[in-house]
């Protein structure tokens, strides 16, 4: 059954033919006789007007075809919470499904008796009524004593229209800590913080879908003194501002599917203590800045360890240089921007990212491991030698001084050198042409730490791949390829011996030589 029309249904929650909509209006619309409720829907393209008849505004709607006027008949107020329990999982003849109970599946086929029904609704601690139509608490009291142990609440997509409405079923609920409210129209309190008690040991909260704005937010955010997840996915967002004496305890922040441009708005939440995980995904950013100090790093996001930037603008590498400035950054997901959908091989681009964060080790979900970062950074190094050497860099570390134009592009270049020391000529020599990619390179192979084994010369193709020269070896020497290890000598470059780290590679990439040797070992 559900709740009575209020004498005062303003603000009020509706179901009307199976769409959703808010009153904005209730009363005479001339010359028709009788009580009409105008409503706002949140489909906008089931309305007629904005709030408008015949010359005459009635309300107002924030989408010029969102309004229309229905008579009260039509319009379902919703049910208490507890009706709605009791429906989806109480005692009702004619009910007939599973819930889970503590561990245990069991069927509703109604129970035998209140107390029993009172028994199993006091086991329930993670319910969902989504869709319930759950629009207030109920009689004072009743919540508290028939599931007093819920801990996790899916109130999503109901009835509910104000936060003292929540606030009233949340009080009763003395062990919530997780609470979806998904897909509610909301109104703001008008004393946030005389709700907070209701929501004390709320940890984790879901506003997705809800319309709320960030400035909502903020004034909210008093309520919840606990808080540490917070999820704002698809609620059109534009712009953030700096949280003052609130979310100080917000460890994982969504704020996905919304529709800011400017990164540096980022900036208003960088000062989070707390804040591990942030997802802005499915935005419109394309570039941010931060401040760095002298260890190159930033100030701002000091916690941060894990960043989502799927589906943005993101097409310069700029983007990724800064995000070498946080200091614990170990995780980014950054697939479907431009950047990463550019015409370079895609194993490039990883290499790329890895290169550009140092202390990275996870990538669009993906472990990176040490012999992986090892191989990105030496191909960086390699990559862009030319250019170093062009803008002032020098292998004499006294005389090293790149332009500030190729710093900027590279900052973690003159740092990589230091690593792994300056690239030689042979290191960064240019492909040879397309044409003489498939020509034979007349090599030696040795096993430095096998005496026994004689030297093995060998024509091999410059474009074969070091993967498939260890499976030439694996037949040669019976030693699974994935013990072995290459590496190679010159004579141009006497003394020195360069590791064949990346399976993937051809032996052109290494700039390997008629008459060089290759080392293998295991």
């Amino acid at each position: 059954m559900t709740e009575a029309f209020s004498s005062d249904p303003i603000g009020r929650r509706i179901i009307c033919d199976g769409e959703y909509a808010t009153v904005r209006y209730a009363g005479p619309v001339p010359p028709t006789p009788g009580i009409w409720l105008g409503v706002e829907w949140d489909n906008p393209l089931r309305g007629k007007h904005d709030g408008s008849h015949e010359g005459t505004r009635y309300f107002t709607c924030s989408h010029p075809s969102g309004g229309s006027f229905v008579r009260s008949k039509k319009a379902n107020f919703g049910i208490n919470f507890l009706t709605a329990v009791t429906k989806r999982y109480g005692l009702n003849d004619d009910w007939n499904e599973t819930m889970v109970v503590g561990k245990k599946t069991v069927e509703l086929v109604g129970f035998e008796s209140v107390q029993e029904e009172q028994s199993q609704l006091n086991t329930l601690f993670d319910i969902s009524v989504r869709e319930c139509m759950v629009s207030c608490a109920g009689h004072k009291g009743v919540i508290k004593s028939s599931c007093p142990n819920i801990s996790i609440l899916n109130l999503s997509k109901n009835l509910l229209s104000s936060w003292e409405n929540v606030a009233d079923i949340a009080f009763q609920l003395q062990k919530l800590k997780t609470l979806d409210l998904s897909e509610n129209r909301l109104s703001l309190p008008s004393n946030p913080s005389s709700l907070a008690s209701s929501f004390g040991t709320l940890i984790v909260l879901s506003l997705n879908r809800t319309g709320v704005t960030w400035n909502e937010v903020s004034q909210c955010a008093v309520m919840w003194p606990a808080l540490e997840e917070l999820y704002l996915a698809s609620n059109n967002i534009t712009s953030l501002k700096r949280p003052m004496n609130c979310l100080q305890s917000l460890t994982l922040l969504d704020i996905s599917n919304n529709h800011i441009i400017d990164g540096n708005q980022l900036h208003a939440i960088s000062d989070l203590p707390r804040l591990k995980h942030l997802n802005i995904s499915n935005n419109l950013i394309s570039s941010i800045k931060f401040l760095a100090h002298h260890d190159y790093c930033t100030e701002s996001f000091t916690s941060l360890s894990s960043l989502s930037v799927n589906g943005n603008n993101i097409s310069q590498w700029s983007f990724i240089n800064e995000l070498n400035k946080l200091s614990n950054l170990q995780s980014l997901n950054c697939q479907n921007n431009p950047l990463m959908d550019s015409d370079k091989n895609p194993e490039t681009i990883r290499q790329l990212v890895i290169a550009k964060i140092a202390r990275l080790n996870i990538l669009n979900r993906t472990e990176i491991l040490p012999q992986e970062r090892k191989g990105a950074e030496l191909d960086y190094r390699k990559m862009f030698g030319t250019e170093w050497l062009k803008s002032g860099g020098n292998r004499n570390a006294d005389l090293n001084n790149p332009s500030m134009e190729f710093l900027t592009e590279h900052p973690r270049y003159n740092e990589l050198i230091e690593k792994y020391g300056a690239p030689d000529d042979a290191e960064i020599k240019q492909p040879e042409p397309f044409a003489l990619k498939n020509q034979l390179l007349t090599l030696t192979i040795m096993c430095p730490d096998k005496p026994d084994q004689k030297p093995i010369k060998k024509k091999l193709p410059d474009s074969m791949t070091v993967q498939k020269v260890k499976g030439l070896l694996y037949r040669l020497l019976k030693v699974p390829s994935s013990e072995l290890k290459l590496s190679y000598e010159s004579s141009k470059m006497e003394g020195r011996e360069i590791q064949l780290e990346n399976d993937l590679k051809p032996l052109q990439y290494y700039s390997m030589e008629n008459g060089d040797c290759v080392l293998v070992r295991w």
